[in-house]
């Protein structure tokens, strides 16, 4: 037996530990690019590294985790991280420096993953609210970090404060090997020879789409919304940069009512009520020219993507319970293609025709995203 609210209790640790993972090599960029004296062609190879990783991850983390369990899987994560820090720190060449970084990058994305799949198995019902709570731990560690490194910077120097960070992340994984967790789905075979089928659901398909195309919205607000705002709004960095955080502060704040006193609220309504704020967010940061019309967009828009991932989530869990690990596997690994892609595509328009076209490019996922919204909840109440 195990107790699930502390199992829930270890899968929200792991996903803020991931949230501060994925901020952190960007929150020490210039400070690497200065010890290490990169030039930007390096640098920008970094970069590339850490999402390399994170799909490695997301792609092997679902068949280990219905084989193995999530115990030795967690714990494993944490070395990876607690590694990834310890290097980031102290890596005395870049060569030795991208190795860390991928290992990173694994351990950030296996534990993503993991976190995920964990709570869609210890719930009976809501799935999706579960994982909105879930996911208000990632937004934690996301906005934690930059936070808690600008206080401490003051006193420490940065590898200081990331091989801290890696100490904690190393207790947390040996606290991880005292918790009883729920017992391997798949003790006999693999459940990659299983996984293989989901290829064919084109209910799996289209919510593995859904989530590319919301993986990739996510992408290009988080990487060309400060560029935007400076250049079309006039705005200054740091506010640029306030209005980003207000951007994950939506989110946090929408995933956690969705947790709580909307737990009730169907899917549908979640759904058209996220689809709303998206558009009403974008309406404003294309016709708002001021710091506080921006911030009132991004709030909006935070808000309204915040239930993407944790609804298409939940129906993943719902419909695959033996093997839900390498069904998130397929979905996540997906996601974060998507993420790449449409952050690449978004590079290519600005290059060629402004940044001014980021919003443009934001409303065509809009509509894409409702229509496979749309497609999804017709094929699982068909199925159903």
């Amino acid at each position: 037996m195990y107790n699930k609210r502390i199992v829930f209790w270890a899968a929200c640790t792991g996903m803020f530990l991931f949230g501060i993972c994925l901020i952190t090599l960007g929150s020490v960029a210039a400070l690497l690019r200065e010890k290490l004296q990169l030039d930007e062609f390096s640098a920008g190879t970094l970069f590339s590294i850490l999402p390399l990783g994170i799909l490695t991850g997301s792609l092997f983390f679902g068949p280990i985790a219905d084989k193995y369990g999530y115990k030795i899987l967690l714990s494993v994560c944490c070395v990876f991280m607690f590694a990834g820090f310890e290097g980031i720190a102290y890596a005395p060449s870049t060569g030795i420096l991208k190795i860390f970084i991928f290992l990173f990058g694994i351990g950030g994305g296996a534990i993503n993953g993991s976190t995920n799949s964990l709570v869609a198995d210890l719930s009976d019902k809501d799935k999706g609210a579960d994982l909105s709570l879930l996911g208000v731990f990632f937004g934690i560690g996301a906005l934690g970090m930059p936070l808690i490194s600008g206080i401490l910077d003051k006193f420490y120097g940065f590898e200081t404060i990331l091989s801290s960070v890696g100490i904690l992340t190393l207790g947390t994984g040996i606290i991880f090997l005292l918790i009883r967790f729920p017992p391997p789905k798949q003790t006999q075979g693999f459940p990659l020879t299983h996984g293989i089928k989901l290829i064919k659901d084109k209910a799996l398909l289209l919510i593995a789409l859904f989530l590319f195309f919301q993986g990739g919205f996510e992408a290009i607000i988080n990487n060309w919304t400060t560029i935007y705002l400076i250049k079309q709004h006039s705005l200054q960095q740091s506010n640029a940069l306030f209005g980003l955080s207000s951007f994950v502060a939506g989110m946090i704040l929408m995933r956690l009512l969705n947790g709580s006193v909307l737990r009730s609220v169907s899917v549908k309504k979640v759904l058209i009520s996220s689809f709303i704020m998206i558009l009403i967010g974008l309406t404003i940061l294309k016709a708002g020219n001021s710091f506080g019309w921006s911030l009132l967009g991004l709030v909006l828009l935070g808000a309204g993507l915040a239930s993407g991932f944790p609804v298409m989530l939940g129906f993943v869990g719902n419909r695959y319970p033996e093997i839900s690990g390498t069904a998130f596997s397929v979905v996540l690994s997906v996601s974060l293609l998507g993420n790449t892609l449409i952050n690449y595509g978004m590079g290519i328009i600005a290059q060629n025709f402004g940044n001014q076209h980021l919003i443009t490019f934001a409303f065509a996922e809009t509509t894409i995203m409702i229509a496979l919204s749309l497609l999804v909840l017709n094929r699982i109440r068909n199925i159903e």
